[in-house]
């Protein structure tokens, strides 16, 4: 190994033929570089993983494509914002806070090409295809000598007071929201593509020596490597134990070698073998009990996200003996058990160690060359160099043959969620609200959901005065389920179910889904849906494609909106209301004839907000107009006509008898419309009124509208024939 090469080239630069060797390493080797100094430890697995932000911190160097915490090196404090709901007539207004951070983390002591998935808190915070989860602006600065200050932290910190940290990968994060993470900056980890291909052991020790090491020889390949320890040389070690690789002195430089060709073949003389028995031919061979007979490598598995996966190798025969190997390298289970049996196979073959003595001459075999001993099977390294009285005497260990690929499992992977966010999609409408209560305002019913599956929520901001003011509104409720009309429902009576009609919807994506509803889970309001303006209810959903239903067995017309009946057209809206996807948006009574302008912004909508409008017509505070007028003819010319009223708190008719009022007093605006042109109003606080022949000779008709105490509800029609005496 390198402190047996090194120890041996240190005695030999005082002796006699120093200057050979000498010559030979050129004094160029640090000792730092390949000799480890005692204590001083290598990459551990867990290290890798662990998010820090203290000073002087070592920084790893990405290799491949390697998941690694970073280390945080700058940060604002938590930034506050504020939204106010409510407060309408009579009701108490509710403010919620939320908070963001921006900070940046560098990943790299070296040039990245990029960085894939990343995770907060073990959950994925961007996705493979690149998508946030989480609303944050995002920058990513690839360590190259030339890179700029980032905006964001100079701006923070003042001209000429931000650093570029060129040389450093590191990236940015600008006002992460920290809801989903307790308001708290979360531990983060990256999926780091430091080279956009697999590299191999001796690439990484070639760039780590700094131009001192050639690693040419050493091909085991790693999906990636975090060079991360006390020094250059415990990683070193690291990465020559797991690849079955050594150092060498190679003139000016040192090689990394691993099972190359023999330089040549020595004769075999007669000297004390390193330890053991004497034989005849200066050969020792340790007890079968003195080498592991199970070797067990931890590593980074790709297949479990990086997670740490673990591999045993196991040796039948004698001993008790267990090594223990982190390699904190990413590389498949099956590459780690065959690594896993070649340390294995290199423990047991170094068993058996000769002692071969030379002639002076047979100087240019170096410490860690390959040689061959005549009339003795295999390869050997040569570990040890000695010269005394023109004998040199050479320590040889025997090299394992080489190990074939052996298949393993990585076992079972629970691995985050990685789903789609998708775009906003957004659907606001002006409704009576749906728990029967009175409200004193208008209100805003506002459902949105996403394109993808992975979509959580969007800030809300809302404009009563065209877009002059923006007020924020937090945060849309929980996910809704949207979708498009790819049939229409058709036209249909309100005050019976309606078994005929169906219609097709397509939702938005395939992980969207509707359910049937019994008797009495419609009672209780089970799958109501807006159908373009129409409110209605259906019993039976079935799927019959990826993401298309078709839904039966309707109540239609629902809370007032039998007007809208038969209005729909292919592509209108679909909107399941359902109270945890809904978000009530109450305006003040001077929004009333105005129309709200809405965005929506969400994780993934990389071209903006999604914006919409609704016309406050005064749907939510009026009452509904009333229904079954009834004319009776009185036999003398004129005419009584009645109707019932409804209640914008009586839809459920519990009772039986009557519907709640749900008004400050009982009272109808009649206007009665003659064909011939004139036009009388009436005020009346009873649901009836007869009306004279005289203002029916050429036929009228009679509108009623119920006067609430916010306005007046759509009419009600009914025809007058004209009177023929």
């Amino acid at each position: 190994m390198a402190t047996l090469v090194l120890s041996v080239v240190g005695r030999a630069l005082g002796g006699p033929i120093g200057a050979i060797l000498g010559a030979a390493l050129g004094g160029v080797v640090d000792r730092d570089v390949l000799l480890r100094p005692k204590g001083v430890e290598g990459p551990r697995l867990a290290a890798l993983h662990v998010q820090t932000s203290n000073y002087g911190t070592p920084l790893q160097l990405v290799f491949g494509t390697m998941r690694v915490g970073g280390c945080v090196i700058w940060s604002t404090d938590l930034i506050e914002s504020k939204a106010t709901s409510g407060g309408g007539k009579g009701q108490p207004s509710a403010t919620t806070y939320s908070y963001s951070a921006s900070f940046a983390v560098a990943l790299s002591g070296r040039p990245i090409v990029g960085v894939g998935r990343i995770w907060a808190d073990g959950n994925l915070l961007r996705g493979s295809a690149g998508d946030f989860k989480t609303a944050t602006a995002f920058r990513l600065h690839l360590g190259g000598e030339d890179q700029a200050v980032d905006p964001l932290i100079a701006a923070a910190e003042g001209a000429g007071l931000a650093p570029a940290h060129r040389g450093i990968a590191y990236a940015v994060f600008e006002s992460l929201q920290l809801a989903d993470y307790g308001n708290r900056i979360p531990s983060l980890t990256f999926e780091v593509i430091g080279d956009p291909a697999p590299v191999t052991v001796g690439a990484i020790a070639a760039a780590l020596g700094g131009g001192m090491v050639d690693g040419t020889a050493a091909t085991q390949t790693l999906g990636g490597f975090a060079a991360y320890g006390d020094s250059v040389a415990s990683v070193l070690d690291t990465l020559a134990r797991a690849g079955g690789a050594w150092f060498a002195p190679d003139g000016a430089i040192v090689r990394m070698r691993a099972g190359e060709t023999p330089v040549q073949e020595i004769a075999a003389g007669e000297a004390s073998p390193v330890g053991g028995p004497v034989s005849k031919h200066g050969r020792a061979v340790a007890a079968l009990e003195t080498v592991a007979r199970q070797v067990t490598l931890s590593h980074y598995d790709p297949a479990r996200e990086y997670q740490i996966g673990l591999q045993v190798a196991r040796r039948p025969g004698a001993g008790r003996r267990e090594d223990q190997v982190e390699f904190p390298a990413a590389i498949d289970a099956g590459t780690a058990k065959t690594l896993a049996a070649a340390i294995l196979a290199r423990g047991e073959a170094a068993r058996e160690r000769r002692t071969v003595a030379l002639g002076w001459d047979a100087v240019p075999v170096a410490p860690g060359a390959c040689v061959t001993i005549a009339g003795v099977a295999g390869i050997w390294r040569v570990t040890g160099w000695s010269l005394e009285h023109m004998v040199l005497s050479l320590d040889c260990v025997r090299l394992a043959s080489g190990t074939l690929p052996i298949a393993a499992t990585p076992g079972r992977v629970l691995a985050a969620p990685d789903v789609a966010t998708g775009a906003t999609v957004l659907a606001a409408f002006e409704s009576l609200p749906f728990d029967d209560a009175v409200l004193a305002a208008p209100r805003v019913t506002i459902v949105a959901a996403g394109t993808g599956p992975g979509w959580r929520r969007a800030a809300v901001l809302y404009s009563i005065d065209e877009g002059a003011r923006w007020t924020a509104f937090g945060a849309t409720a929980a996910p809704g389920t949207l979708g498009r009309l790819a049939s229409v429902p058709g036209p249909a009576a309100s005050a019976i179910f309606d078994r005929r009609r169906a219609f097709k919807v397509d939702l938005l994506h395939p992980a969207m889904t509707l359910e049937s509803a019994d008797a009495g889970a419609l009672d209780a309001g089970a799958n109501l849906a807006l159908v373009g303006d129409e409110l209605l209810q259906f019993a039976t959903a079935i799927q019959i494609g990826p993401a298309r239903w078709r839904l039966y067995d309707l109540t239609r017309g629902c809370r007032g909106t039998e007007s809208a009946i038969g209005t729909q057209a292919l592509g209108d809206r679909f909107v399941l209301i359902a109270a945890e996807s809904a978000l009530a948006l109450d305006l003040p009574l001077a929004a009333l004839g105005r129309t709200v302008q809405i965005l929506a912004s969400g994780v993934g909508d990389a071209d903006g907000p999604v914006a919409t409008t609704v016309a406050l017509r005064g749907r939510s505070v009026v009452p509904p107009s009333p229904v079954q007028l009834v004319a009776r003819e009185l036999g003398t010319g004129d005419v009584a006509v009645s109707w019932v009223r409804r209640s914008r708190n009586g839809w459920r008719w519990i009772d039986g008898v009557d519907a709640p009022l749900g008004e400050e007093r009982e009272a109808y605006r009649i206007v009665l419309e003659a064909l011939d042109g004139g036009v009388r109003t009436f005020v009346r606080d009873v649901p009836n009124i007869v009306v004279a022949r005289g203002d029916r000779v050429l036929g009228a008709v009679l509108r009623v509208a119920q006067i609430g105490a916010l306005g007046e509800s759509d009419d009600a029609t009914v025809g007058l024939p004209a009177w023929i005496s």
